[in-house]
C-alpha cells in the first residue's frame, strides 16, 4: 500500500470538510455523474460545483472519465485509505439528509432534454 504524503493527506481532509463536498460524494455513491446532473441535485451554478468537483479530483476522491463531449465523474476508491474514508464518509450521512438533493436529481433525470447530458 502506497503511503501518502502529508500534503496529500491534508488536500483529502481539505476536500471532506466541506458540506457541499460531502454531499457531492453521497450523491455520487448512487453512480456516475455529469456535471449538469450534480448542478441540478445541488441547486447551485455550474462553475461553484465545478470548483468542489475540481478540490474532489485533486484529492483524489473523484474521478473522471471521458465519454464524448461529456466528462462523467465518480467516487474514485481505488486508494485503500481513501476507500476508507469514503465508505465512514457514506455510512454517516443518511439519504434522508440529502433527500432534497436525490429528489433533484430524479427530477432532473426524469425531465431533461435528450440533446443534453446523456449519461
Amino acid at each position: 500500500m502506497k503511503n501518502l504524503k502529508l500534503s496529500e493527506m491534508a488536500k483529502v481532509f481539505h476536500a471532506l470538510s466541506d458540506e457541499t463536498r460531502l454531499k457531492i460524494i453521497k450523491i455520487l455513491e448512487k453512480g456516475e455523474l455529469c456535471v449538469c446532473e450534480i448542478v441540478a441535485a445541488l441547486d447551485m451554478i455550474q462553475p461553484k460545483v465545478s470548483f468542489h468537483l475540481g478540490v474532489l479530483k485533486e484529492s483524489g476522491l473523484v474521478k473522471i472519465k471521458r465519454k464524448g463531449k461529456w466528462i462523467l465523474y465518480s467516487l474514485d476508491d481505488s486508494d485503500l485509505f481513501k476507500r476508507f474514508l469514503i465508505f465512514s464518509v457514506l455510512e454517516k450521512i443518511s439519504d434522508d439528509e440529502i433527500k432534497k438533493e436525490l429528489e433533484n436529481l430524479e427530477n432532473f433525470k426524469t425531465n431533461q432534454d435528450p440533446r443534453y447530458c446523456k449519461t
